[in-house]
Parts: structure tokens; sequence; C-alpha cells
């Protein structure tokens, strides 16, 4: 994902739906589940208890 975004730019992260596409990418590009949210935070502002209903509901 694009590392060159100030916190300005970032786009949030609020919806199941929005949450769980940009854990799909990051997957689809080799990401491993540790590392999905360090990769998220970078890019987007994320709410975070909805990231880990998400990923509570995946596992």
């Amino acid at each position: 994902m694009e590392r060159f975004l100030e916190d300005y730019q970032k786009r949030r992260l609020t919806e199941r739906v929005d949450i769980l596409t940009a854990i799909n990418i990051l997957k689809s590009r080799g990401y491993e589940d540790e590392e999905l949210v360090t990769e998220i935070i970078r890019v987007f502002y994320l709410d975070l208890d909805t990231y880990n209903e998400v990923v509570g509901a995946a596992a």
C-alpha cells in the first residue's frame, strides 16, 4: 500500500465492509495476519473496535 500519505490525507475506515476490503487486499498481496493492522493504519485512520470485530468474526 502507499506509504507517502500525510496524516491529513488519510481516509477513515469505520465501516465493516471497508475494513474487510482493506484486509482482503492486503492478504492478496501476501501480508500475514500479524501485519494487517500495522499496514492499514499507515494508510487509514482505523476504527479499532470495528477492526477487531471483523477479525474476530473471520477467525
